[in-house]
C-alpha cells in the first residue's frame, strides 16, 4: 500500500502550526488586492521547493491567482488531479485582535484558519511528503489557488471552469463538516437585486401624494419570504436592505439583495421565474428584480458517489474514518458540477465559527485529513 501514515504527520504537526500561523498572520481578506498579493508571494514561496511550473493568472481588482503544475509520468501537463483553493477570507485586515493565534484546548484559533489556510498547509505538507518518500502521483498534477472565492469567484472562475471542466478529479480543500464527512452534494446559490420605486413627497405637507417605496419593500419582503420551501430544500433569505433619505420625505426608493439555495437548476428556475415575477401591491409603485443563480448546484451524481467510495476505502486502509453529507453552503466545486467531472469536497480539517471572530481548527483532524490526501494523490486508480 503506497499511503504515508497518519503517524507521518502527527510528527510535523509543530513544523504545519508554524506554517499555519505564518499563513494567518499575513491577513488577505478578499478586497484587499495588496494583502491578497503577499499572500500569493508567499505560496508561490512554499511551493517552489517542490519544482512546479508556475502560473500567475494577473487580476486587476482581486488577487493574483496561482496556478502550479506538474506533468505526470506520461509528461502530460493537463488533466489529472485539479486541487481547489483559495487564500482570500472574509476577515479584514485587523482581525487578529480579536482572534488571535493561539491554542486552547485542543482548538487553534485565527481569522480564516478553517476557512481555509489550515486546507493551505495540508496541500503543502501532503505534496512535501509524497516527494520525500517517492509516492508522487502518477497523474499530472494542478493546484488552483485563488483569491475571491468569498465574493462569488467572479476573477477566477474562467481559470476554475478551464482547468476543472479537463480534470480527472478534482479535490476541493474546504473544510469538513463538522463530523469530519466530505461533501458530496452542495445546493446552488442564486442571488437577486431587488428595486422599489414610488413617488417622493414631503412626509407632513403632502403625504398623500406620495409612494412609499419601503412600504412596498415590506410587501416583498413578505412575499419572498414565504418562498422558501424546506420540503423541495429551497431556502429565500433577504440580507440586506436600504431605502429613504430622511424621516420628513416619503421614499421614493428602496433595496435588497436577496440569497436563494437551491438542489436542482431546475428549483433554480422556478425560483427565478416566482422571484422575477413579483408585482407592486401599491398603486404607483415598480418593482425591478435582476440577478439569478451564480453558482449551481452540485447534485450527488454516479461520478461523484463513486470518488467517495473509492476515497472511502483509502481512508479505510489508512484507519481514517470517513462519512458523506451534503451542505447548502456554495464553493468553486460547484462551478465544476455541471461538468459531470468527479469532485470529492470538504477534504479540508475540522473546525468551528468559520466566518466568525472565534474562528478555530480542531487540531486533531489535521494530520489524519493531510494522510487522506496524500492517500488519494498516490493511491488513486489511474484509469
Amino acid at each position: 500500500m503506497n499511503t504515508i501514515p497518519v503517524s507521518t504527520f502527527d510528527k510535523q504537526l509543530p513544523q504545519m502550526q508554524t506554517v499555519l500561523q505564518d499563513l494567518i498572520e499575513l491577513e488577505s481578506p478578499s478586497n484587499d488586492k495588496a494583502a491578497l498579493d503577499r499572500m500569493g508571494t508567499k505560496l508561490t514561496e512554499l511551493l517552489l521547493p517542490l519544482q512546479p511550473e508556475i502560473k500567475i493568472d494577473a487580476q486587476p481588482v482581486s488577487g493574483d491567482n496561482i496556478v502550479a503544475r506538474w506533468p505526470g509520468t506520461d509528461n502530460r501537463s493537463t488533466g489529472g488531479f485539479l486541487i481547489l483553493c483559495h487564500f482570500d477570507t472574509v476577515h479584514p485586515v485587523g482581525m487578529l485582535t480579536k482572534n488571535p493565534v493561539r491554542v486552547k484546548s485542543g482548538e487553534m484559533y485565527g481569522p480564516g484558519i478553517i476557512d481555509m489556510k489550515a486546507s493551505i498547509t495540508q496541500v503543502i505538507f501532503a505534496l512535501q511528503a509524497l516527494r520525500a518518500e517517492q509516492l508522487w502521483p502518477q497523474w499530472p498534477l494542478t493546484v488552483l489557488f485563488t483569491s475571491d472565492e468569498e465574493i462569488g469567484s467572479e476573477g477566477a472562475r474562467p481559470m476554475i471552469e478551464s482547468l476543472g471542466s479537463r480534470a480527472s478529479l478534482v479535490l476541493c480543500m474546504e473544510p469538513a463538516l463538522p463530523d469530519g464527512a466530505l461533501k458530496t452534494a452542495r445546493k446552488g446559490v442564486a442571488n437577486f437585486h431587488m428595486v422599489t420605486s414610488g413617488k417622493s413627497a414631503h412626509s407632513g405637507a403632502d403625504h398623500q401624494e406620495g409612494v412609499n417605496a419601503i412600504e412596498e419593500m415590506a410587501h416583498q419582503v413578505l412575499a419572498l419570504q414565504s418562498l422558501t420551501d424546506y420540503e423541495k430544500g429551497s431556502t429565500v433569505s433577504v440580507g440586506t436592505i436600504t431605502g429613504g433619505t430622511r424621516s420628513n420625505v416619503v421614499p421614493d426608493e428602496c433595496q435588497l439583495m436577496v440569497d436563494v439555495r437551491v438542489t436542482t437548476e431546475a428549483e433554480a428556475e422556478r425560483m427565478s421565474t416566482l422571484i422575477k415575477g413579483l408585482k407592486p401591491n401599491l398603486p404607483g409603485a415598480q418593482v425591478k428584480v435582476t440577478g439569478g443563480l451564480e453558482r449551481a448546484p452540485m447534485p450527488r451524481t454516479a461520478a461523484i458517489a463513486e470518488a467517495y467510495h473509492r476515497a472511502y476505502t483509502i481512508g479505510e486502509k489508512l484507519g481514517i474514518p470517513i462519512s458523506e453529507g451534503s451542505t447548502g453552503g456554495g464553493s468553486d466545486a460547484n462551478l465544476i458540477a455541471p461538468f459531470g467531472v468527479p469532485i470529492l469536497d470538504g477534504l479540508g480539517p475540522q473546525g468551528n465559527g468559520a466566518h466568525t471572530h472565534t474562528e478555530s481548527l480542531t487540531l486533531t483532524s489535521l494530520a489524519p485529513r493531510t494522510a487522506l490526501l496524500a492517500g488519494i494523490l498516490s493511491e488513486w486508480p489511474q484509469d
